[in-house]
Parts: C-alpha cells; structure tokens; sequence
C-alpha cells in the first residue's frame, strides 16, 4: 500500500489579498414560479479558495448568501441559510461536494469544517440541522455565549481576535445593533470584510441603534486600517434604481445591483445612520435603506408592495 499524499501548504500570505472572480449574475428567482429555472443553490468560486453560495428565490424569498472559506487545516462556513429541509435546500450536500473537489486537488488526511453565523436570526441558521451529525465538523450555538466561548472574546464587543484556518488567519469582532451576536470577520487573502445584515445593499433593520452606531464606527475605523477590497453582507434587496429596494417577500428581483459594496459605501452607511439616529422609522438612501426601530406599519407597506408583485409574478 503506497503511502498517503502528503499535504502541500497553501501559502495565504504572499500577494494578500489576492484577484478573483466576482462577474456573476446570480439566481434571483425564476421568470414563472409555475417553472422554477433556480438550482436551490448556486455556488461561485472566487478563487481556488473562495466560494459564494446563494440560496434561490424559489427556495425561500431571503435568498440569503453563504460563505465558505479554505484554508490548511480546516474550512469556515458563514451561515447555512433560509431552510432546513434538504431534500428542498442541499446545504451540506452542497459543501461536501466543493470540500470533496477542493481536497481532490489539495490533500489532506483530516480537515475539519466550522460552522459559524454572521448573526443568529432564522434566515441565516435553518441549515445547521443538516451539519449536526455531520463527522470532522463543529457548529457554534446561536447565542452569544457560545460565539464568545468559541472565539475567545474576552471584551466583546471592542476586541478583534484571530481565528487560523490554517494559514488563513482570520480577524473577527463583535458589530451587534442588528442583532446582539452580529459578527464581523477580515479575510486578508481577498481583502473581504463581511458584516452580515449589518451593512448590505438592501434594508438595513436597527434594533439598538446607540449599539448600531457603535458597530459602524468600528468598521469604518477597522476599513481605514485594512486593506479592505470588498463590503460583503448577505442579502440583496435594492433595485438599480437609487434609493429604490424590492420588497419584503418579493420572489424575483430580476434587476439587482451588485452584492459586494465598497468602504465608500459603508461610510456611507454610518453618515446616514448618524443623520437619522434620532428619527424612528423607515429612511431610504440610493444604495440602502435604514429601518431605524420596529417600522411596523412601514412593514406591513411592504409586505403589502410584494403582494402585488408576486401576484404579477405568478401571471407569468
């Protein structure tokens, strides 16, 4: 019996962070829902290392998009999505199969997966179920004593902690006021700075906004002391036309800007969140919105807006 090929190192320091490929246009629901045309996921690969995974409208209208990250030792996937049933969304069937390619070209004889969660709100954890049993793998509690524990937080949330994939060594801290456990994680190989539903192109829902404006500064201030290359939150729910977003509930948004945003704009996203701190309720900005408390009747505006929409969608 020949020996086992040994593993070759991946050096994630050298020409950090590195070019790849962000030209995808990416499933945003089916023409007619009587005719869904969406794989449940579509996944992307960045570069030999960085894959993008979205879940697709005619799943579940969050679409919500994954992340999974290599590295030596052990791979990092950032949330698991809208929905748990896997015969409808193949989550962990799915990033078996990227981590069964990915190790057929980069051997190694243990690997472990971590499952983490850029917050713990059900859009972004249905998919865990399908992990639980799942061998050489561990999936952090929704809580934020569990983040905590895992990562090590000493001072949460004004502290950045380093978590190694193997070489690949991410930069992590605390940005709650979205939710209280909201995550931030730095990858240096890209240059990628993901905030969750902190900061995205779409509707920007602030529980705390004293904590909300807090998490801002320290991203911007974090940017400033980066070589950040992209803004990566989860969800795509604005338009191309400014200042306007799909609504709540909408199954096809066949005209979306990009996902990834630029530090310009999430200075952006801090200016306009000062300007309407004091000021409950919905505020629309060209590449965002901000839901500054419950919103309750501007919530059920638009729920009422993707009604109508869907009901078009559905004529089709």
């Amino acid at each position: 019996m020949s020996p086992p090929e040994r593993a070759v190192p991946i050096d994630f320091l050298r020409g950090v962070p590195v070019p790849g490929n962000l030209d995808v246009r990416w499933i945003h629901g089916s023409p007619s829902p009587r005719h869904p045309t969406d794989p449940p996921l579509q996944v992307h690969g960045y570069d030999a290392h960085t894959f993008i995974l979205r879940e697709s409208k005619d799943v579940s209208f969050e679409a919500p998009f994954l992340f999974l990250l290599t590295g030596n030792d052990r791979a990092l996937l950032l949330d698991t999505g809208a929905t748990s049933d896997p015969r409808r969304f193949p989550v962990r069937g799915t990033v078996d199969r990227v981590l069964r390619d990915w190790l057929g070209q980069h051997p190694r004889e243990e690997y472990e997966l971590v499952v983490a969660h850029t917050h713990p709100h059900g859009d972004h954890v249905a998919g865990d179920s399908q992990f639980l049993d799942r061998p050489k793998t561990r999936v952090i509690g929704k809580d934020l004593d569990a983040l905590r524990t895992f990562f090590g937080f000493v001072r949460w949330p004004d502290e950045v902690v380093r978590f190694d994939l193997g070489g690949r060594v991410l930069e992590v801290f605390g940005i709650p006021g979205h939710h209280p456990a909201s995550l931030a994680v730095y990858d240096p190989w890209t240059g990628w700075l993901f905030t969750g539903d902190t900061v995205y192109p779409g509707r920007l829902y602030v529980r705390d906004m004293n904590a909300f404006l807090a998490s801002l500064k320290r991203l911007v201030e974090f940017a400033a002391s980066r070589r950040v290359t992209q803004v990566m939150g989860c969800h795509v729910e604005m338009t191309r036309s400014a200042g306007r977003d799909y609504p709540i509930g909408t199954r096809y948004q066949p005209d979306e800007p990009p996902l990834p945003m630029s530090v310009g704009q999430l200075v952006a996203v801090r200016e306009a969140s000062v300007s309407v701190a004091d000021r409950p309720g919905p505020h629309a900005f060209e590449d965002f919105l901000i839901f500054n408390g419950p919103c309750t009747a501007a919530v059920l505006w638009q729920r009422l807006r993707a009604l109508g929409l869907n009901l078009r969608h559905q004529l089709v």
